[in-house]
């Protein structure tokens, strides 16, 4: 079994003990750091794609519910994963560990490649561009140059700055990125809990909204295929939502009491995330019918404006933004634990492998982390990167929770301090809505499919190439 032990090993000439990272992490900054992970830009954009599908107000809510269930289903799963291994590079690590390197790697490859690196850009471009709302000096509508389909604007420029900023707070120490991360969490949630006890306390909404049903929608009597049909529909926008619950399982190796901490942290932090989605989304019914709700693209918006009046909307864009960022942080925090762990076990860049001995972070892999987010950014192509890859993330997913089952028959001598609840019928939901998901968007997204499979299979050779050069290094994690 690969285990992170907590003092520092030797290096591989027992001359000098290597750092290794400190376990700063409490539960709260655990389940701080899950929040802020899931909820970033998508709780002001989904809105439009639900209500559509779904006119009704109990299955537009219902969804929303069904989402966090099913999220759950995953989040036990992996909980007894953590707790058998609580080391830094969570899913990494547990996929590892049930089906060998290659598809560990690839998953690891994937993540720096496109689906974090293109987070923290579109995250940061996106913070910079709500930014712009409030000073226009930094708007997207200011273009610096325009080449070869390639728009780059204030915006993007404000958002380099943003990388900039989150990849040396980090690189300094895991209390400085924790602070940070906590500070624009807790700021976050006060914002939108103004958004919401403002709206139904002195916002012009209606209770009728919550009744009232657009012309020829659906009804809670229609037949199941077709109530599964338009449930499967508003899943997919319910899922992007809640995706960004695993990057607790990232930054295991720096949790205090990790074998409890970060399976309570996964619970908690869903459970946290359901209530506030369902609370900003009562709040968006309230201020506007569902027919409403499902013409608007920037719900939030629209519900201000609606709720309070059309100036409302300049802070309502200063709370985007600051969620953007949010999310950012910890999606910067996390993902460089990926990374480390990919490095010492000799299938990425060696020097990605190595703990800063000041500071106590894996700085190499932070500033890598940062360099290929603002490449990203320059290119302008994260968001189109980012749709290629969404079906290997739920596939990734769905791996890892069939590696629960594999672990179990595999592996039965590891120490499982947490078993999984409900095991084996909850963990089974989750394999065959996620098998249904990924098949289903081959099918109907081919293109990205495709392509999202191309841009894995990209990093194949790298594979070959350092693990053929990289003797593994017994750095902890």
């Amino acid at each position: 079994m690969k285990t992170a032990p907590e003092t520092p090993a030797p290096t591989s000439d027992n001359s000098k003990p290597q750092p290794s990272l400190v376990r700063g992490l409490s539960l709260l900054d655990s389940v701080l750091l899950l929040v802020s992970g899931i909820i970033g830009s998508s709780i002001f954009l989904t809105a439009k794609d639900i209500a559509g599908p779904l006119p009704n107000p109990k299955l537009f809510f219902l969804v929303w519910v069904l989402g966090g269930v099913i999220s759950l289903c995953a989040c036990v799963a992996f909980a007894e994963l953590g707790s058998m291994f609580p080391d830094s590079g969570g899913q990494y690590v547990y996929l590892r560990e049930a089906y060998g390197d290659v598809i560990a790697f690839l998953y690891g490859w994937m993540l720096f490649a496109v689906a974090n690196g293109g987070t923290i850009a579109a995250l940061s471009v996106a913070s910079a561009a709500y930014m712009g709302r409030i000073v226009p000096a930094i708007s997207q509508e200011r273009v610096i140059f325009s080449a070869v389909g390639i728009v780059f604007t204030r915006a993007h420029l404000v958002g380099l700055a943003l990388i900039l900023i989150l990849t040396y707070v980090n690189v300094v120490g895991l209390r400085w990125g924790a602070l940070l991360q906590n500070v624009s969490t807790w700021t976050k949630f006060t914002a939108m809990a103004a958004f919401v006890v403002l709206g139904f306390a002195i916002g012009k909404g209606h209770w009728s909204n919550f009744t009232a049903q657009a012309p020829g929608g659906l009804s809670m009597g229609l037949g199941p295929g077709q109530l599964v049909s338009a449930l499967g529909v508003g899943l997919i926008a319910v899922f992007w939502a809640y995706d960004g619950w695993v990057y607790i399982t990232w930054v295991a190796g720096e949790v205090k009491e990790p074998r409890r901490n970060v399976p309570l942290a996964m619970v908690f932090g869903v459970l946290a995330v359901g209530a506030i989605y369902l609370a900003m989304n009562m709040t968006y019914v309230y201020a506007m019918p569902l027919s409403e709700v499902a013409k608007y693209e920037t719900i939030a918006h629209a519900a201000a404006s609606a709720l309070f009046s059309p100036g409302a909307a300049v802070w309502l864009s200063a709370m985007i933004a600051l969620s953007c960022f949010s999310a950012a942080a910890t999606c910067t925090l996390s993902g460089a634990r990926v990374y480390l762990a990919m490095a010492q076990d000799g299938v990425f860049f060696k020097r990605m492998a190595i703990v800063h001995p000041k500071w106590r972070t894996p700085a190499f892999s932070l500033i890598g982390q940062g360099v290929w987010a603002a490449l990203l950014t320059l290119s302008g192509r994260y968001d189109q990167l980012y749709t290629y890859v969404i079906f290997g993330m739920v596939l990734s997913y769905t791996l890892t929770v069939i590696g629960l089952f594999v672990l179990r028959w595999k592996r039965p001598d590891v120490p499982r301090p947490y078993r999984c609840t409900g095991y084996p019928w909850l963990p089974g939901i989750y394999v065959l809505v996620g098998v249904a998901w990924t098949l289903n968007t081959i099918l109907t997204r081919p293109t990205e499919a495709f392509w999202g499979a191309t841009i894995v299979l990209i990093g194949v050779p790298g594979y070959l190439y350092w693990k053929h050069t990289s003797p593994k290094t017994t750095t902890n994690t």
